[in-house]
Parts: structure tokens; C-alpha cells; sequence
């Protein structure tokens, strides 16, 4: 499994013109292949930072999220409402334990 963990801004005046179109990317991402969880949330306490939560099946799972279309919709669309500070790390992971 792969687990993809990180966090992006979005000036705090275009987080509601950015959340319909990450509703989207979301929705288009999970009916993927090899998605298993595809997540944004908001910061409580930094209303301008987004916190990213992925999990894939494999690397090739997510290899092909990259070339979907959807995605380059999804960098034009974000680089329009001023996304700065996107810090992405992807891990791989044994499926470990719940605790």
C-alpha cells in the first residue's frame, strides 16, 4: 500500500471557490483503480491549509492518478485560485495495525 500524506495553502478569500472544485478532483480520484482513500480537509486552527490523506494499492495505482485528465484539470484549475506551499510525502506502508 501506498500512503500519501501532505498539506497545501490557498488564501483563506478563495477557499470557497476551491471547494467545489476539489469536491470534484476527489470524486473523479476515488472511482479510480487502486484508490483506496482520497481525502482534503481544512485546518481548524489555519483556515488556509488543506491537509491531504491518500492511500493507494500499489505505486502503479498511483503512477496512473498522475495521467488522468482529471488531474491536469485539477493543476489549472488550483494554480487559478492561488494554491502556494504544497508539501507532499509518500510512504510505503505494510497495511500495519490499527490502534
Amino acid at each position: 500500500m501506498i500512503i500519501v500524506m501532505g498539506t497545501f495553502r490557498v488564501p483563506v478569500e478563495n477557499m470557497e471557490a476551491i471547494r467545489p472544485l476539489m469536491a470534484k478532483v476527489i470524486a473523479a480520484t476515488v472511482a479510480e483503480d487502486g484508490c483506496i482513500q482520497y481525502a482534503y480537509a481544512q485546518d481548524v486552527l489555519d483556515p488556509e491549509l488543506i491537509h491531504i490523506a491518500e492511500k493507494w494499492r500499489d505505486k502503479a495505482a498511483l503512477e496512473a492518478h498522475f495521467q488522468m485528465p482529471h488531474m491536469k484539470v485539477w493543476a489549472e484549475e488550483r494554480a487559478t485560485l492561488g494554491l502556494f506551499e504544497r508539501k507532499i510525502r509518500v510512504f510505503e506502508s505494510d497495511e500495519g495495525v490499527e490502534v
